[in-house]
């Protein structure tokens, strides 16, 4: 398949977005995209297990906590950004090159899948997509799965670019409410401090307004339409031009409301990587409580 047919096969709801028909007709072929499976859930560790006993046949299996993750620290985060020399060496050990396609699925809505999307793009990769629905999608399109550990694949020579993808630290997340819209996309009850199942304190950045992450799908798992994803950005102030940074538990679902910006034609924002586990963790940090952003 050459690259005009490979753009052709591209989603056209958004060219971030492969369907899982499309993705069945690109793996018939050549050359193949490389897929990755990134299964992963808070209180899950068992995402390798789950990728032996069912993934899309030629899918990869990719650790998120091994190979999209730093070391966690009280300092950083429980999913800090790793070193990027290791991150390039992990996409090499996947097959992936400069200039191959890449195709990316979980089974929780894309979720966990737009942590390697957002980090490819940040390593300046463009050739690379969500696969809308997930592994769900392929089993609803009649689609086998393979079982066990994958093929092997030849190296790679996939090459980090810097810093294509724009992050803030906690200081600058800590100002941004009072020069531009500042996003928690946790599930209201972790924003408003009801409850805090993962890190040290309760609550949110004062500031930050809460869109959950998980209202850009809908019962499929399947992102909403473009247009009606625009309009709940524009509610809470995120519209063109807008500057937003994004912040989640540690990093990970923050990068999905990135996604579902750039769905929706908006320009991405900002990540905060360390998102409220770094914040909490520093006690001279103050915390929000309730539903309202201070």
């Amino acid at each position: 398949m050459t690259t005009d047919s490979a753009s052709a096969t591209v989603n056209q709801v958004s060219p971030l977005l492969v369907s899982a028909r499309e993705l069945i007709d690109d793996v018939a072929s050549l050359p193949t995209p490389v897929i990755l499976d990134v299964r992963w859930q808070l209180g899950d560790p068992l995402g390798r297990e789950h990728y032996y006993s069912g993934h899309i046949p030629g899918a990869q299996y990719l650790d998120l906590t091994d190979a999209l993750a730093g070391q966690r620290s009280q300092r950083e985060g429980r999913h800090p950004l790793p070193p990027r020399d290791e991150f390039q060496e992990d996409m090499r050990r996947l097959g992936i090159n400069n200039d191959s396609r890449v195709v990316i699925y979980d089974d929780v809505g894309n979720t966990s899948a737009a942590r390697a999307w957002w980090m490819l793009r940040w390593a300046g990769k463009t050739d690379v997509h969500l696969l809308d629905g997930g592994l769900k999608a392929w089993i609803a399109e009649g689609e086998d799965l393979a079982v066990g550990p994958g093929n092997p694949v030849e190296y790679g020579d996939f090459t980090f670019e810097l810093d294509h993808m724009r992050t803030v630290n906690a200081e600058t997340a800590a100002g941004w409410p009072d020069q531009g819209v500042l996003l928690d996309v946790r599930a209201p009850e972790r924003y408003a401090g009801r409850m805090e199942p993962m890190d040290s304190r309760a609550g949110h950045i004062p500031g930050a307004i809460n869109l959950p992450t998980g209202t850009f799908l809908d019962a499929k798992g399947r992102f909403l339409p473009p247009e009606q994803i625009r309009t709940m950005f524009a509610e809470v102030g995120v519209t063109d031009g807008a500057d937003a940074v994004v912040y989640c538990g540690s990093g990970i679902h923050a990068t999905h409301a990135l996604a579902a910006m750039e769905i929706a034609g908006l320009e991405a924002g900002r990540l905060y990587p360390g998102s409220w586990s770094q914040w909490s963790a520093d006690r001279t940090r103050p915390i929000a409580l309730g539903e309202n952003p201070r």
